[in-house]
């Protein structure tokens, strides 16, 4: 089964919090017409298709040695949980010079059973120019409020 991305148009906020406008941020890494230039960026752009259920995006920039097949991934793309915020607190290495990073984050969602916080540090790794999403580790479990 095939999860159809919604549509977010490209003057609207970007749901990734760095505050541009979607078709100047992580609307054309989503569209696969530009490539992330910093971890961080393919980490904003992960959680903008996680907010509009990009399984495609999600997997084209998961690196292929850790990578799950596209029927476990749109099990929990397509879950109940309404991606609301995106919090980068720290980032190391993963910059236009380098070839590894990480990024670690707070994603803010909401679900039918109220507000959860997922706290992550992600591993990236550049590969012929493209930063990949290698794996995370949780620094909580998810919570809820």
């Amino acid at each position: 089964m095939r999860i159809q991305p919604l549509t977010l148009d490209d003057t609207s906020r970007c749901p990734c919090g760095s505050g541009d406008a979607h078709g100047a941020c992580c609307g054309p890494l989503l569209a696969g017409a530009r490539r992330a230039a910093t971890a961080e960026a393919l980490m904003r752009s992960r959680f903008t298709a996680h907010v509009v259920q990009d399984a495609d995006h999600l997997l084209r920039t998961w690196h292929p040695s850790t990578s799950p097949s596209y029927r476990d991934l749109t099990r929990s793309v397509g879950d109940e949980m309404e991606w609301k915020r995106l919090l980068i607190t720290e980032t190391s290495g993963g910059g236009p010079f380098d070839d590894e990073g990480t990024v670690e984050f707070t994603a803010i969602a909401r679900t039918p059973q109220g507000r959860r916080e997922l706290r992550e540090r992600s591993r990236f790794v550049r590969e012929d120019g493209q930063w990949l999403y290698v794996s995370g580790e949780l620094k909580n479990a998810p919570s809820r409020h």
